[in-house]
This record gives C-alpha cells, structure tokens and sequence, in this order.
C-alpha cells in the first residue's frame, strides 16, 4: 500500500456545510485516482469511526461527512479528519465486482437504434462496444440507489436530450455525456437509453437497499429475450440473481 500524496495543488481540504456536515474535497477535477481517495476517506471512517458522524456520503471528488454537533464540534471533527488524511493509502481496499445482464433495445431501450445511426455503426457493434467496457461506479445520487459510471467509451459520448422524458423506469441503461448510468426508480431523465436490466438498483426490503456502492466495478453481459425474462421471474420472486465476481 502507497500513501497517497494528493497531485492537486491546495487539495485536500475541509470546508463546512452548514452547522452539521464538512466536505473534504479532494480536487476539482474529476477523475479515477480523487475518486479513489474519497472512497478511502470513506472506508477509514467506517473502520475507525469518530464518535458523533453519523454518515459519509462519497461523491465523484469529495465526502460529505455528517456528524451531530451535540456529540462532537465541527473544529474537533476536522482536526481528526485531517489527521486521518495523512495517512491515507491507496490499495487498502479491493473493489466488488459484478456483471450486469443487459437487455438491449426492446421497450426500454428506445435510443438505441438513433445512436447507431448517430455512431454510423450497426445495434450489434453499438451493443458489443458497451458492452467491452470496465466501468467504475463514482458515487450513487439523484435518486435512491441511482450509479453514476465511468469509463464509458469515447465513441459513445453523446449529449443529453434537450428536452428530457417525464418517465423512464427502474432498471434501464443510460447514456449521458461521459457518464453511463443504471437507473433505480422510474422518473423523469435526459439522458439516451439503450435497454435494461432484471436487477434491482434499489431495493426497500432487502438488508441492504442499495445494490451498488461507490467504487464498484461493473461489466454489462448482453442477454436475450428469454434470459431476460427468466431473471425477471426470478427477480419477482425474491431470489438474488447478482453476479458478483472475485476481484
């Protein structure tokens, strides 16, 4: 394990937010290696806990960190906090990893022959294409259990509608700029979809209501008609379909 030496002149640093939260910002650009960092923060908050946070909240460049001003001052919280930052190291710890089948095209995947016109390749090649991708989850937002992804490929940046549909549902697979995304509830998006997926973003019932965290790395495996459909059924049923993979 390296310690981590930040490359981004006056980063990290610790702003409050508000009279109960402080974000640590770690660079204001974007990239793996912030990204990184701020799901180390994350990870060392949880391992060796200050009294008086009640959460983190990673994001693609900083943490929030919640505390409750009864228990601990914000000036003390950032005194720690600032301690931890100095020994901080990257490679401590090891990304889960899980394929997503994906169904592309069909009733949710309503874009997905106007960017294969727009990419000037066939659904077969736009498909394989995505599908080659490593993708890293940066942060989970918008909405409960909502993946923002990296490592889309470059062919497939394509700019979001500039008029957004009311309603698209949970569990379809989106484009937008640079990012790809998996969604989690319906709602209201401008991003371009391609199909979906029988997985459950989020989930109320289950231990763990998010499927994905920050700093998970996702591959998308196509599947057919009537794979697609057997996983719905066993989805329906309660039964966990999740690929997880060993790193």
């Amino acid at each position: 394990m390296a310690m981590m030496q930040s490359v981004h002149p006056n980063y990290p640093r610790i702003i409050a937010c508000g009279d109960s939260a402080l974000v640590v910002e770690f660079s204001d650009q974007i990239d793996e290696e912030t990204n990184e960092r701020v799901i180390a923060l994350a990870d060392m908050l949880a391992t060796r806990p200050i009294t008086g946070v009640i959460e983190t909240v990673p994001t693609y460049r900083s943490l929030l960190v919640a505390y409750d001003p009864i228990i601990i001052r914000g000036k003390i919280l950032s005194s720690s906090i600032a301690t931890l930052l100095g020994q901080l190291s990257l490679g401590s710890a090891t990304a889960r990893r899980i394929t997503v089948p994906v169904l592309y095209g069909e009733k949710v995947g309503i874009d997905l022959d106007e960017l294969a016109d727009m990419k000037q390749m066939s659904r077969e090649e736009l498909i394989a294409l995505h599908a080659s991708a490593d993708y890293r989850v940066y942060m989970i937002g918008f909405a409960p259990g909502f993946s923002y992804l990296g490592g889309l490929p470059q062919q497939l940046h394509t700019p979001r509608l500039a008029v957004p549909r009311q309603r698209i549902e949970a569990s379809a697979i989106g484009i937008g700029g640079k990012q790809a995304s998996i969604n989690s509830v319906p709602g209201p998006s401008g991003w371009r979809f391609i199909g979906r997926t029988p997985l459950k973003l989020f989930d109320p019932s289950r231990p763990q209501p998010f499927l994905l965290r920050a700093g998970d790395r996702v591959r998308f495996r196509p599947v057919d008609a009537d794979e697609a459909e057997s996983l719905d059924a066993a989805v329906s049923r309660g039964e966990a379909v999740e690929e997880w993979v060993a790193p």
